[in-house]
């Protein structure tokens, strides 16, 4: 994405953001005495730590392959994403243990209107910086990113569930509203920080790369196999999976026992070629081997071979 703000950039100033925005539920809290505003300053903090600490993974993932990380460092991003989804999970149930604190004894709320206002604005701020922490993660395929973005949205839907919530305290007078508004809130929260932490562990597990761009390899592995039907090639055993914002995919590439070296390598090398203009910044590893024979690894492991494309 052309002039998109670098992933290093936008989490400095999402922890900006998370400083003002806790300094604005924190004054509405202190002002209404609402648990529900308080449990909305509480994530505000985990926004903080959730944004620095993704700024140091991504910094690390960012880091050249070295002698001890050969293949680069791009999975430090999936603890960023689990780090912050463990504190969202960790603030859910302090938020919990505070709600039920309160209901067991309501207290009348005091000066909503300012309360409320502060918290509107905090909300704005997060808003706004979430819509632009997706569209970069999309640019940067940041899984770092993502996840601070997923955050903010939730708490902007917490927030604005809270607003609802004080709204209807203030109409009703039933007290009781507010502590049973921050349970539900912290309900909300945890569904978010389980979401996050599952995406954390497909990542570290090698999950193969998204069903769209996995569709757009194998279109293109199908046309090179039929514009080489003569040579009765064969492309098989395609594998794809994503670290971070990288991806990489590793295939067979059979070919008539006869062929010259140079002229299996030079297909070879065409295909990579289309697969990194297909997939930007896609690693490809293609094993050449003649027709009629498998690797060893794909022979001792005992299954059929496949006839993917």
């Amino acid at each position: 994405m052309p002039n998109s703000p670098t992933a290093q950039t936008l989490l400095k100033i999402s922890a900006g953001v998370a400083l003002v925005t806790i300094a604005l539920k924190t004054l509405a809290w202190a002002l209404t005495g609402s648990i529900g505003l308080l449990s909305d300053a509480m994530e505000s903090f985990v926004n903080l730590a959730g944004a620095l600490f993704a700024l140091w993974m991504v910094g690390i993932a960012r880091r050249p392959a070295d002698a001890g990380h050969p293949y680069g460092h791009h999975k430090a991003e999936y603890f960023s994403a689990g780090f912050e989804g463990l504190l969202v999970m960790a603030a859910a149930v302090a938020i919990v243990w505070a709600s039920v604190l309160r209901l067991r004894e309501p207290q009348p709320l005091a000066q909503l209107d300012i309360g409320l206002a502060l918290s509107v604005l905090s909300s704005a701020l997060n808003g706004a910086l979430a819509w632009a922490l997706f569209r970069s993660a999309r640019a940067h395929r940041s899984v770092a990113l993502e996840a601070d973005a997923r955050h903010l949205m939730t708490d902007v839907w917490t927030s604005a569930g809270v607003f609802v919530g004080l709204v209807a305290v203030a109409l009703t007078g039933w007290h009781w509203l507010d502590p049973v508004l921050g349970i539900a809130v912290a309900l909300n929260i945890l569904r978010e920080g389980g979401h996050l932490v599952w995406k954390s562990s497909q990542g570290l597990m090698d999950s193969a790369v998204e069903p769209e761009t996995a569709a757009r390899i194998a279109a293109l592995l199908a046309g090179f196999a039929a514009r080489e039907q003569a040579s009765s090639i064969r492309i098989d055993h395609v594998a794809t999976r994503g670290a971070g914002h990288r991806r990489f995919a590793d295939l067979h590439l059979h070919v008539p026992g006869d062929w010259r070296l140079t002229r299996a390598a030079a297909l070879r090398d065409e295909i990579e070629a289309a697969l990194m203009r297909e997939v930007p910044g896609l690693s490809t590893t293609i094993q050449l081997l003649p027709l009629g024979m498998e690797a060893r690894a794909v022979r001792d492991d005992g299954a059929a071979p496949r006839e993917d494309h």
